[in-house]
């Protein structure tokens, strides 16, 4: 998707992932800028019109979308990536999110309209041409709202496997810069991609509420079924962060094929902020003891956030008061605690209306997960500080034990967002590429619901494996 880069998203944009889809993830950006203009951030699309799946020379898939400030991203199917600047002397590519240069240019072909023949790109050396993939534009009603969606095929006219894109927390629009749109069909899978309500060009209210968005997935599912007719294969969800609740509650209410959850969670929104609490705590080195203070000002932030900032505030001013001092007091980070911790308690009460999405922060999902009877497949990143997969994937593991069709691929070095980084001298993540497998491996569940041979790195247990395994 494009971005969710690595770290510190507030849109699906150019930003770092470790912003990307968690619940709350972005929510201090936008705290601090005191709400600005969420909803003018976009995608700004470069003069012509380069966005679209290339084929090149050499055989390989290469997919190039929208990024923010006008920028482009492209994307390999190996999970490379890298962001593409205007400059005179074409596009200039740096290398993943680093902003380093990787000495790539790349050019494009004018098209514009009317102009004859597929437009044609330059990665570097090697020539491509766009590929045409067929695609329509639609709306469908759910829950009072309507919804504007894509449905985008693999060329031909044989049956495909769909997969119906859910999204996370971000309120920007997939249709713009969700890559999977493309990606899916260069490996012969149709998407459905659409803006959830409050988003882009869907109408509605922006909300968290599970249930509803649930609802909502439905209907695309249906409108997904209805525009493929007799190319309709197999179809199922996508549900990354956010969406991997939302996934499995659709599939209970309904009739797909499969799930995909990728970097999504087992576990309350409280509890994921907790868990990221103790993992981000312990990896900067800090005791028991300072963890176990570190989570009671989570638990006071945490109140806040669940009662709608009704209650709460004196005991979270009692505890910033008491531990603001000490050491680790700068490493209290969570999935949103942090968000208020720099906040006066008057800043926090005017931006509290904002925030109030009906996000059910108990919701626990292991019922729904051992009532879906169809395929899934979790996709986890075993370094993913907003939503740590320590308990998520015990938790999975437990559900296959007892014989549920869940298959668990974990990526033991991939963040959010399953990105690979490296470590900037400040401690700071930069992700650097998109884990190697990643996209093979969702193509290919999508088809069969089976996994074959080894993905990257991915450590793979469950029934979809078969063949050789990956790496354990």
């Amino acid at each position: 998707m494009d971005e969710p880069a690595p770290h510190r998203q507030t849109r699906r944009t150019e930003a770092p992932a470790r912003w990307r889809r968690a619940p709350f993830a972005w929510l201090a950006m936008i705290l601090a800028l005191c709400l600005p203009a969420a909803a003018s951030l976009g995608a700004e699309e470069p003069a012509g019109c380069p966005v679209g799946l290339y084929r090149l020379a050499n055989g390989e898939a290469l997919d190039v979308g929208a990024a923010s400030g006008g920028a482009l991203r492209w994307r390999r199917l190996d999970g490379s990536t890298g962001r593409l600047t205007g400059s005179p002397q074409g596009w200039l590519s740096s290398y993943g999110w680093t902003g380093r240069p990787d000495g790539l240019r790349v050019t494009f072909a004018a098209c514009p309209p009317g102009a004859l023949g597929a437009p044609t790109i330059a990665f570097g050396k090697t020539p491509g041409r766009r590929i045409a993939l067929p695609t329509v534009e639609t709306t469908f009603v759910s829950r009072g709202a309507r919804l504007t969606g894509r449905l985008v095929l693999p060329p031909g006219a044989g049956r495909v496997p769909i997969v119906v894109l859910l999204q996370g927390s971000e309120h920007t629009s997939a249709r713009d810069f969700d890559a999977l749109q493309r990606l899916l069909p260069a490996m012969g899978v149709g998407a459905f991609v659409y803006d959830k309500r409050g988003t882009g060009a869907s109408q509605g209210v922006y909300t968290q509420d599970f249930s509803l968005l649930a609802d909502d997935a439905i209907a695309a599912l249906a409108q997904a079924r209805r525009l493929a007719g007799p190319r309709t294969g197999r179809i199922g969800f996508q549900g990354p962060s956010q969406g991997g609740w939302i996934a499995p509650i659709a599939a209970t209410r309904s009739n797909p094929d499969f799930i995909i959850v990728s970097f999504g969670l087992a576990i309350s929104v409280i509890d994921e902020d907790r868990e990221a609490v103790v993992l981000q705590m312990r990896l900067k080195g800090h005791s028991p003891e300072e963890i176990a203070k570190a989570l009671e000002v989570a638990g006071a932030a945490e109140t806040l956030f669940e009662s709608g900032f009704t209650t709460g505030f004196e005991a979270f001013d009692a505890l910033r008061a008491k531990y603001r001092d000490e050491p680790w007091y700068k490493d209290v980070q969570g999935d949103f605690t942090f968000a208020l911790l720099g906040m006066t308690t008057d800043e926090i009460r005017a931006q509290a209306p904002n925030f109030r999405w009906n996000t059910p922060f108990r919701y626990d999902p292991m019922a729904t997960l051992a009532a879906v009877k169809v395929p899934q497949l979790w996709i986890l990143g075993g370094l993913d500080l907003e939503a740590p997969s320590g308990e998520t994937s015990r938790r999975l593991k437990t559900l296959i034990a007892k014989g549920r069709p869940i298959t668990l691929a974990l990526y033991p070095s991939a963040e959010h967002g399953m990105t690979e980084f490296e470590t900037a001298p400040d401690g700071e993540r930069l992700s650097t590429r998109y884990a190697e497998g990643y996209f093979r491996m969702m193509g290919d569940f999508a088809r069969d619901g089976r996994l074959r041979g080894a993905y990257g790195a991915a450590r793979i247990v469950g029934p979809g494996l078969t063949g050789r395994r990956g790496k354990r």
